[in-house]
C-alpha cells in the first residue's frame, strides 16, 4: 500500500487557522477530489468535523483520543496504526490532515501530493517535512485568477530511496 498525503501550504507554510483554511481555491479542491475519489481518506477528529461530514465517494477513517466519538458515514479509529490497518487492502491511502495526524504519520509517507499556495497567511497550523528526504517528481503551476484568489503551484514528491 502506498501511503501518500494531500495538503495545501502557504508560503510560510501554514495549513490552517482556528480549524480553518485560511484560502479557498476551487482549482485546489478539485484536485483534492480527483485524487483522493474511490480511495481509503484518513484524517484526524478537528480536520473532520472543520469538513462537517463524511466526503462522499471516499473510505473516510478519523482518528480520535476520545473512544466514544462518532462521525457519521465513517469509521472511527484510535491510532494511525488502527486506521492503516483497516485500509490495508488499498493500492493507495490519503493522509488529508490535520497538523497532528501529519507529524505523526511523516515517517511512514511514501508520496506528498502537495499544493503551494502564493500567499503567506496568519496561522496557528503548519506542515513541515524534511526537503532532503523527497523527491519532486512533477510540478505544475497556476496563477491566481477570478476564481482562485491566489497562485499556486501543484507539486508531487516522493520519498528517496
Amino acid at each position: 500500500m502506498v501511503i501518500s498525503t494531500i495538503v495545501a501550504v502557504s508560503r510560510n507554510n501554514v495549513i490552517g487557522k482556528d480549524n480553518e483554511t485560511p484560502w479557498y481555491l476551487p482549482a485546489e479542491l478539485a484536485r483534492f477530489k480527483e485524487l483522493t475519489i474511490g480511495h481509503h481518506v484518513i484524517m484526524g477528529r478537528k480536520t473532520h468535523e472543520s469538513i462537517g461530514r463524511a466526503l462522499p465517494g471516499r473510505q473516510n477513517i478519523v482518528v480520535t483520543r476520545n473512544q466514544n466519538y462518532h462521525a457519521k458515514g465513517c469509521e472511527v479509529v484510535t491510532s494511525i496504526q488502527e486506521a492503516l490497518d483497516l485500509a490495508k487492502d488499498a493500492d493507495e491511502v490519503f493522509i488529508i490532515g490535520g497538523a497532528a495526524i501529519y507529524d505523526q504519520i511523516m515517517a511512514l509517507l511514501n508520496r506528498i501530493y502537495l499544493t503551494k499556495v502564493d500567499a503567506s497567511v496568519d496561522g496557528d497550523r503548519y506542515f513541515k517535512f524534511n526537503k532532503d528526504e523527497w523527491k519532486q517528481v512533477s510540478s505544475e503551476k497556476h496563477p491566481a485568477d477570478e476564481k482562485n484568489k491566489y497562485g499556486f503551484e501543484f507539486q508531487k514528491w516522493i520519498r528517496k530511496a
